[in-house]
């Protein structure tokens, strides 16, 4: 693997992490709109750009 890919890689695995860390544990006792709700929103903003960012440089 080059440098490049191992960042991307480290980069998944806390991204993986911070998925269930965030919202099962550290949101777990709020229940208003701006808890776990608001995080799976940009959640999934951040993975969208990260695969941008990783599909970049793909080619044939």
């Amino acid at each position: 693997m080059e440098k490049k890919e191992v960042r991307w890689a480290w980069a998944i695995f806390i991204m993986m992490l911070l998925a269930y860390i965030v919202p099962y544990g550290l949101l777990s006792g709020v229940d208003a709109w701006y808890g776990s709700f608001l995080f799976w929103t940009l959640f999934a903003f951040i993975v969208i750009i990260f695969n941008i960012f990783m599909t970049t440089d793909w080619s044939d």
